[in-house]
């Protein structure tokens, strides 16, 4: 037996003859006579052929791909359906070896060849026939999946060593190949993985991986906890959800490839990590940015960059120049503020110095911004108008109610003179009125936290703009009162708190959970910081003096509410509160 090189490097054995030789019978189709020609197609598309025919024919097949030419893409398209896969090793070495010669030849037949190819990665459906009815079950146990999946590697790597350029031919057929989010637990697993294995081997052999190739690699929302190619996982571990028993299984998938792939002998690879961040950034941009409240997906970003702060500071700077790009759209530059301020928020690993130079980019761009704004024509709220404003303005505030604990922490006097130094209470007053476009759950507890430290007084524009939002009858036979204003940012927090049960314990560890607050920390929001404390009793901004008023400043749920949480979920998210006036 020869070895699979010796094989494919062996010259064709004795042709056989269809009434001639292979050249005569393509000659003659070429003149108009398709005898031959016909009898050769209706031989090839036997369902009951046998390996020595198959093996006989790629011979003389391999000995004529120079004949093979674009005039002849249905007897192409017929050799591609014959059925090498499941046979003999013989016809599998004979048939790796036809494609060899065939796309060095002919490369116009590449595309062909690498969609039969990547056609094998989706197990094909069984069909077991019961009483007459044909039951078809692609759930079946195949015992040779995985010699098959091989023996398809095989294939690509041949491909790939004749034709350099198969790499950019072949991400898009991946893409356009993935199976469908209805398809089976077993097919949805084993695509990707094999997806994955052909985009690190055509890596391989090129010099550069495309952007297309990462979009076919990440098109996938699921996870598994897997043996084999068998998907395990306990009852409590499943997802009530069929898809959303899916994409947890395919975000596992992804989890442990950016994990195999970053780290080497359980040390994290600096150069293999910044080639895989650069394309996944590049997906980011091109899929994920673009897709307006994306619950889990994104988390990509969030893992990867968890493995060294600089990563984490690259995508900030990534996020922080989409937003203040005047030449990006507004809806991109909005959700990059999103994107921004959940990030900050909501990963551990972002140390507060990190914290306090992103708040420092914000809250000055924000002051630039009034200062060109705030005197003039377009000095009022208006979301079409001020939309990447009000997502800084909302991102600042949801970074300052997840930090101000740490921000505080250790030195309170030098924290609230970094806070004050932010002017917080010019970007509230200020004509554009951020507070009346912002979220009502953040705008409350931005509030109370300002107010209990003595940075802003907002309750007074809460209450003007509560008032100015006008009740309306839901229906004209009477019912609910509704506000006629929903949430007009149509804003999302892309790192809401991930439910799916099993790829949340990548993400836990990593993860910023909103700590409830409790009656004693309502209670303490509610009274700002004393003069004559042994830290403050020298700082002369805290002994100002708290404006009195009475009554309580309450936004109850309306309209805004479905917008204010995530899609999936609203655990671990800030609550709308009610903080009552100061007394």
């Amino acid at each position: 037996m020869l070895r699979g090189d010796e094989f494919l490097s062996s010259p064709p054995r004795k042709a056989v003859r269809f009434g001639g030789t292979l050249p005569d019978i393509l000659l003659k189709y070429g003149q108009g006579d398709t005898t031959d020609y016909e009898l050769l197609k209706h031989q090839l598309s036997d369902p009951d052929i046998k390996d020595a025919q198959i093996i006989n024919w790629l011979h003389e097949f391999r000995a004529s791909v120079t004949y093979l030419t674009k005039d002849f893409d249905q007897l192409v398209s017929l050799l591609l359906k014959l059925p090498w896969l499941r046979r003999s090793r013989e016809v599998v070495e004979e048939y790796l070896g036809f494609l060899g010669n065939l796309v060095s030849a002919q490369t116009v037949h590449l595309r062909p060849c690498l969609r039969m190819i990547v056609s094998q990665f989706v197990p094909p459906r069984i069909t077991i026939r019961e009483e007459d009815v044909d039951i078809s079950d692609s759930d079946d146990d195949d015992e040779n999946l995985s010699e098959n999946f091989n023996t398809c590697h095989r294939a690509l790597q041949t491909v790939v060593r004749y034709v350099p350029s198969t790499l950019q031919f072949l991400m898009p057929i991946l893409v356009e190949s993935f199976p469908f989010i209805n398809k089976s637990e077993r097919t949805l697993v084993s695509t990707p993985q094999q997806d994955i294995e052909d985009a690190e081997e055509a890596a391989n052999n090129s010099d550069s991986v495309e952007k297309s190739a990462e979009e076919g690699l990440f098109d996938m929302e699921e996870d598994e906890e897997r043996k084999g190619n068998k998907v395990v996982s306990s009852s409590s571990e499943r997802m009530a959800h069929p898809l959303a028993e899916r994409l947890d299984i395919l975000m596992t998938i992804l989890f442990s490839y950016i994990k195999d792939v970053c780290h080497v002998d359980g040390k994290l690879d600096i150069n293999k990590t910044k080639d895989l961040y650069r394309d996944l950034v590049s997906v980011f941009d091109k899929l994920i940015l673009p897709t307006h409240a994306s619950c889990h997906v994104q988390y990509f970003m969030f893992y990867i960059c968890s493995f060294k702060l600089g990563f984490a500071e690259a995508f900030l700077d990534h996020l922080w120049k989409k937003l203040h790009d005047p030449n990006n759209p507004s809806v991109i530059r909005q959700t990059a503020g999103s994107y921004i301020g959940s990030f900050l928020a909501r990963a551990k690993f972002i140390p507060v110095v990190t914290v306090k130079a992103c708040l420092d980019l914000l809250v000055n761009w924000m002051h630039k911004y009034i200062d060109n704004q705030d005197t003039g024509d377009n000095a009022y709220c208006d979301v079409a108008l001020h939309g990447p404003f009000y997502s800084t303005c909302q991102a600042a505030f949801y970074t300052l109610i997840f930090r101000h604990k740490q921000l505080l922490d250790g030195n309170l006097r030098k924290g609230l003179s970094y806070l004050q130094s932010l002017n917080f209470e010019r970007i509230v007053m200020c004509q554009l009125n951020p507070l009346k476009i912002c979220i009502p759950s953040v705008v409350n507890l931005f509030a109370a936290i300002t107010r209990k430290y003595q940075l802003v007084f907002c309750y007074t524009i809460i209450e003007r703009n509560n008032r100015q939002f006008i009740p309306v009858v839901r229906s004209g036979t009477g019912g609910d009162l509704v506000q006629t204003c929903t949430n007009p940012l149509d804003s999302f927090f892309p790192f809401d708190p991930y439910v799916l049960k099993r790829s949340k314990k990548v993400i836990d560890p990593f993860y910023q959970f909103w700590e409830e607050l409790s009656a004693e920390d309502l209670e303490n929001l509610k009274k700002p910081i004393k003069r004559g404390t042994s830290e403050d009793e020298d700082d002369d901004f805290l002994k100002g003096e708290t404006p009195q008023n009475d009554g309580v400043v309450e936004i109850a749920p309306n309209s805004y509410e479905s917008n204010t949480r995530s899609p999936v979920s609203s655990i671990g998210s800030p609550p709308d509160c009610y903080v009552q006036y100061p007394q």
